[in-house]
C-alpha cells in the first residue's frame, strides 16, 4: 500500500502543478492530502494511523520525529537563507535603477564593431548583471526591451538574438551570488549528513571496523564554497557563449553583422564607459572579493551588495542634476579612510584603548564610518523620494522572498511525505541497483533533473529533487564527489530549466517583451544552441572537477582559519608532493643532516643531546620510509586490478542481502506485535512469518552468489592494503618524533634572554618572601613560577620555587627556608643560563640551516600551517576525485 500512496502523492503534485495550481501551495496541499488519506485508510482498515506509512506515521511525527516531518518547523530558521533577501534586493535595486539599461547601451556601442558584436554585449552585460542581481526575469526583461529592438533593427538572426537574450539572462543561476547556489549549498548541508552518516555505516557493515577514518568522510559545503565553486564554470558557459556567437556571425555573417557608428570612440564616451562599467565591477568584487578573502561571509556580503547597489541607484536616479554622485563619492571617501586607519593602525577595538595611537586610530574610524553612515542613508532618502523606487524594491523584495521560502516549506513537506511512503529507499534501491556504478546513477539524476526543468521551476528542483538523491551520490565512495562539486553540476543543469521548451521562464518572460514579429518559434530554435552549450559545459566541468573544487579549497588553504598540516584530509596529498621533494632534493636533505649531526652539542644537558641523536635518527628513516609508502601505494594499484571487480560484484550482493534483511526485520516487527489484542491480528502475524521465511530464502540465495574464494581474496588484498595503511602511519609518526627535538631545542635556546631576565627577578623575590606576609609571600611565588615555567626547560630553576611556595602555604610558614628553596633556584638559573647562552650563540644558527632543508618535508606536520606555495599545490590535489571504494 506503501507504494499506492507514493504514486498518489506523485500524481497529485503533477496534476496540481499542470493545472497551474500555485506552486507553493502544490507541494504541501499534495502532501497534505495523500498523508491525511493514508491515515484515515490505515485506521478505517487496520486501525492504525500509522500502518501504510513505511518510515512512522502521523501518531509518531509529532513525538518521535521519526523522518524529517519536524524539520520543516525549522525549514527557514537557517542562517544560509539570510542571505536571500539581501541579493534579491541587491539585483532588483540595480535593474529598478536602469543601471542595466545603462550597461547594455554602453556594451552594445563599445563591441558593435566586431561581427556578432551586439550579441557578445548581450552576453557580456548578462555575466555582470548575473555577478550583481542574479535575478532571471529582470535581466531578461531589460535586456529584451533594450538589446532586442537594437538586434532586430541591425538586421540580426531572429532565433540567434532571442536566443542570446534568454540564455544570457539565465546566467544568473549558476554566475555568484546566486539564490540557486545558496538554496543548494542549504540543502547539500543536510545531504552531507546523511551521507557522512550511510558512507560510515557502509564502511562498518563491509569491514567490520568500528570507525571510519576521517579522511574517507564526506566533505560538507557552504554558500561561500558554492560561490568560489561556481565562479569558474559560469566563465566557461560565458566563454562558450561568447565563442559560439562569434563562430557563427564569423560563418555568417548576414545573421549577426557587425554595427559601426560613427563618433563612438570618443573621450566623452570612455568615460562613459569608465561611469557606467567600473561601478558594477566594483560591487562585483566587493560582495565576491569579500567571500573569497574570508572577510566577510555570504550573509554579510549579501548586505554591502545591497548597500553598494542602493548607493549605485542614489547617483543614477539623479544623473544629470548638480550634486548627484555626491553620496557615493562620500562613502569611496569613506571607505578609503577606513583602509587606511586599518593599515596603520590595525584593527581598531573600542575595548582595547591604551594608547594615544589607538586613540587616534578610534577617532579617525568613527569619523569614516559616520561618512558611510551619512552617504547610505542620503542615498536611501534619495531611492525613497525619487520614483518611489525604495518602497517598490521593498516590495518586490518581499513578495520574492516570501514565494522562496513558502516554496521551500512547501517542497520540504512534500520531501517528507515522499521519504514517509519509502520513496528515498525506493530511488536508493533503484539507483544503486544500475549497473555502472556512480557514474550511472548520476548520469540518470541528472537526465531526471533535465527533463524536470521542462516542467518545473529551479526552486522545486532544489528543494525537492536534491535531498532525495545528494545523499545517495555523495555517499559513494567509488567516486568520492565533493558536495561543492555536485552542486555546482545540479546549478548548471537546473539552470536549463529556464531555457527548456514548453515552460521555461526566460522564453515566456522574453515573450512577454517581445515584438509581434518574433515568433515563438524562432525563440524555440534559438534556445537550442545555448542548450546544447551548457550541455556542453556541464561536459567539461563533469571532466575536470578542478574547475570547481580548486578555488574554495585555496580559499580554505591560504585562510586565516586554515587547517593545520596534521589534518587529515590533507595527509595523502601533502605526501604524494613531499615524495616528489625527497625524490628530488633527498640528496641535499641528507647532506643538512649530517651537518646538523656535526654540531658540537656536548655541552647541553644529557637529555637533549639523546632528544636530538634519536631526532636525527629518525629524520634520516624518514626518506625511506616515504619510498616504502610509494612501494605499498604501487602494490595496492598493481592488486586492485583483479580485485575490483570482484569485490564490486560482492559488495552488491551484501547490499541486496542487507536489504532484505531491512525487510525481514519490518515482518518481524508485525509478528512480535500481532496477537488477540494487539496491534496486528493473528493472521497477519502467520503471513508476516511467512514472508519472513520466504525473505530468508532469498537472502540465503543471493549471499550463495558469493563466489566461495571470496574470503581469501579480500583477506589477501586487506592485506596489502593494511601495509600501505602501516606505512603511512610509521612515517607520520617517525617525521613528528624526528622534528619535535628541533622545535623543543629551538624553543629552549631561544629564551635564553628571557631567562636571564629572570635573575633579577628572583633576587627581588627574596627580600619581598622576608617581608611579605604568608598568604601574599605564597602569591608573590606563585605569580613568579608561572612566569619562569612560560620559558621552555624551566623545570629545574621551578623546583626551588615549588618548594618555597609549599614552604609558605604549610601551617608554619617560614621565610628563612623559602629564601633558601629560591636560592637554589637561583643556583639551577645560573647553571641553566650557562649552557643555554652559549647554545644560543653557537648552536642556534646552525640549527636554522637544516630547518631551513627539513621544515617544508620532514617538519610539515609540526608546522600551524601549510606554505603558500605548498597550499596551492594540495589544494589542486585535493580538487580531484580520488576513488576510496577498495577500502570499504
Amino acid at each position: 500500500m506503501e507504494l499506492f500512496f507514493l504514486l498518489l502523492l506523485v500524481v497529485l503534485m503533477a496534476f496540481a502543478l499542470g493545472s497551474g495550481f500555485p506552486v507553493a501551495f502544490a507541494l504541501p496541499g499534495s502532501a497534505i492530502l495523500t498523508i491525511g488519506i493514508a491515515a484515515g485508510t490505515g485506521y478505517l482498515f487496520a486501525g492504525d494511523t500509522d500502518a501504510f506509512f513505511s518510515h512512522g506515521g502521523p501518531g509518531q511525527w509529532l513525538s518521535a520525529g521519526v523522518t524529517n516531518f519536524r524539520g520543516i518547523y525549522w525549514e527557514a530558521e537557517r542562517d544560509t537563507l539570510i542571505a536571500i533577501p539581501l541579493f534579491v534586493f541587491m539585483g532588483i535595486m540595480l535593474q529598478r535603477s536602469k543601471i542595466a539599461e545603462d550597461l547594455l547601451v554602453t556594451m552594445a556601442r563599445l563591441f558593435g564593431p566586431v561581427p556578432g558584436g551586439l550579441g557578445i554585449s548581450v552576453v557580456f552585460v548578462g555575466a555582470l548583471l548575473a555577478a550583481t542581481t542574479g535575478i532571471v526575469g529582470a535581466t531578461v526583461v531589460a535586456m529584451g526591451l533594450i538589446s532586442l529592438p537594437a538586434m532586430l533593427r541591425n538586421n540580426y538572426s531572429v532565433p540567434l538574438a532571442t536566443g542570446t537574450i534568454a540564455a544570457s539572462g539565465t546566467l544568473g543561476q549558476i554566475i555568484p551570488p546566486s539564490i540557486v547556489l545558496i538554496i543548494l549549498a542549504d540543502q547539500l548541508a543536510s545531504a552531507v549528513d546523511q551521507a557522512g552518516s550511510l558512507r560510515t555505516t557502509l564502511y562498518k557493515a563491509n569491514t567490520g571496523e568500528l570507525s571510519m577514518p576521517s579522511d574517507f568522510a564526506v566533505v560538507s559545503t557552504s554558500a561561500g564554497e558554492m560561490f568560489l565553486g561556481a565562479f569558474l564554470p559560469g566563465l566557461v558557459l560565458v566563454g562558450l557563449y561568447m565563442l559560439f556567437i562569434l563562430g557563427f556571425a564569423l560563418l555568417n555573417p548576414k545573421a549577426a553583422p557587425a554595427v559601426h557608428e560613427e563618433g563612438t570612440f570618443t573621450r566623452q564616451f570612455a568615460v562613459k564607459v569608465f561611469i557606467t562599467l567600473v561601478p558594477p565591477l566594483a560591487l562585483i568584487f566587493l560582495v565576491l572579493g569579500s567571500i573569497i578573502a574570508g572577510v566577510a561571509t555570504v550573509n554579510q556580503a549579501g548586505a554591502i551588495g545591497a548597500v553598494g547597489a542602493m548607493v549605485m541607484a542614489g547617483y543614477r536616479l539623479r544623473e544629470g542634476k548638480r550634486g548627484a554622485y555626491s553620496p557615493a563619492i562620500i562613502a569611496i571617501l569613506a571607505l578609503l579612510g577606513l583602509a587606511v586607519v586599518i593599515s596603520f593602525f590595525g584593527a581598531v577595538n573600542i575595548k582595547l584603548i591604551q594608547t594615544s595611537d589607538d586613540l587616534v586610530a578610534l577617532i579617525l574610524a568613527l569619523i569614516a564610518v559616520s561618512l558611510l553612515l551619512i552617504a547610505i542613508f542620503w542615498s536611501g532618502w534619495r531611492t525613497l523620494q525619487l520614483e518611489n523606487t525604495l518602497r517598490g524594491v521593498m516590495v518586490e523584495t518581499a513578495k520574492t522572498t516570501a514565494l522562496v521560502f513558502i516554496i521551500l516549506l512547501g517542497a520540504a513537506m512534500l520531501t517528507s511525505a515522499f521519504r514517509a511512503f519509502g520513496g528515498e529507499e525506493l530511488v536508493k534501491n533503484f539507483l544503486q541497483g544500475l549497473p555502472g556504478g556512480f557514474w550511472a546513477q548520476f548520469l540518470i539524476v541528472m537526465l531526471v533533473i533535465f527533463i524536470l526543468g521542462f516542467f518545473l521551476d529551479f526552486i522545486e528542483i532544489a528543494v525537492v529533487v536534491v535531498p532525495i538523491v545528494a545523499p545517495i551520490l555523495l555517499a559513494d565512495p567509488s567516486a568520492n564527489v565533493t558536495a561543492v562539486w555536485l552542486g555546482v553540476m545540479i546549478g548548471l543543469n537546473i539552470q536549463t530549466s529556464f531555457l527548456t521548451p514548453p515552460f521555461g521562464f526566460a522564453l515566456f518572460y522574453l515573450r512577454g517583451v517581445a515584438p509581434a514579429v518574433v515568433k515563438t518559434l524562432d525563440m524555440y530554435k534559438g534556445v537550442i544552441a545555448f542548450i546544447c552549450l551548457q550541455l556542453v559545459a556541464l561536459g567539461i566541468v563533469g571532466l575536470y572537477p578542478q574547475l570547481v573544487n580548486y578555488l574554495p579549497n585555496r580559499s580554505s588553504l591560504l585562510s586565516e582559519t586554515a587547517p593545520p598540516p596534521k589534518n587529515p584530509r590533507l595527509q595523502y596529498c601533502m605526501e604524494r608532493l613531499i615524495y616528489e621533494d625527497f625524490q628530488s632534493n633527498g640528496d641535499s636533505i641528507l647532506a643538512a643532516i649530517q651537518k646538523a649531526e656535526a654540531i658540537d652539542m656536548s655541552y647541553l644537558p644529557e637529555d637533549l643531546q639523546k632528544d636530538m641523536a634519536e631526532g636525527f635518527e629518525k629524520a634520516r628513516d624518514a626518506i625511506p620510509q616515504m619510498q616504502a609508502i610509494a612501494e605499498a601505494e604501487a602494490a595496492v594499484e598493481a592488486a586492485s586490478g583483479d580485485y575490483r571487480p570482484e569485490h564490486v560484484t560482492v559488495r552488491a550482493l551484501e547490499r541486496d542481502a542487507r536489504r532484505v534483511d531491512e525487510r525481514i526485520a519490518e515482518y518481524q516487527i508485525i509478528v512480535d506485535r500481532s496477537g488477540a489484542n494487539a496491534v496486528y491480528t493473528p493472521e497477519q502475524g502467520e503471513r508476516a512469518k511467512e514472508r519472513i521465511a520466504a525473505l530468508e530464502a532469498d537472502r540465503d540465495a543471493i549471499l550463495g552468489e558469493i563466489p566461495g574464494t571470496w574470503e581469501d581474496t579480500y583477506n589477501a588484498f586487506s592485506k596489502i592494503q593494511k601495509a600501505e595503511t602501516k606505512a603511512r602511519q610509521t612515517y607520520r609518526r617517525t617525521v613528528d618524533q624526528a622534528y619535535e627535538p628541533l622545535l623543543e631545542l629551538k624553543a629552549i635556546l631561544g629564551d635564553a634572554d628571557t631567562v636571564a631576565a629572570f635573575k633579577p627577578e628572583l633576587e627581588a623575590l627574596k627580600a619581598e618572601v622576608a617581608q611579605l606576609e604568608p598568604e601574599a609571600a605564597v602569591e608573590a611565588i606563585a605569580a613568579m613560577r608561572s612566569k619562569v615555567g612560560a620559558a621552555e626547560g624551566t623545570g629545574d630553576i621551578r623546583k626551588g620555587l615549588t618548594e618555597a611556595r609549599k614552604i609558605m602555604r604549610s601551617r608554619e610558614p617560614n621565610a628563612e627556608a623559602a629564601i633558601a628553596e629560591i636560592d637554589k633556584s637561583i643556583a639551577a638559573l645560573d647553571a641553566d643560563l650557562a649552557w643555554r647562552q652559549k647554545g644560543a650563540e653557537e648552536i642556534l644558527p646552525q640549527l636554522a640551516a637544516y630547518d631551513a632543508a627539513v621544515i617544508n618535508n620532514i617538519g610539515i606536520r609540526a608546522q600551524e600551517r601549510l606554505p603558500n606555495d605548498m597550499a596551492l599545490d594540495v589544494a589542486a590535489c585535493l580538487s580531484d576525485h580520488r576513488d576510496i571504494s577498495l577500502s570499504f
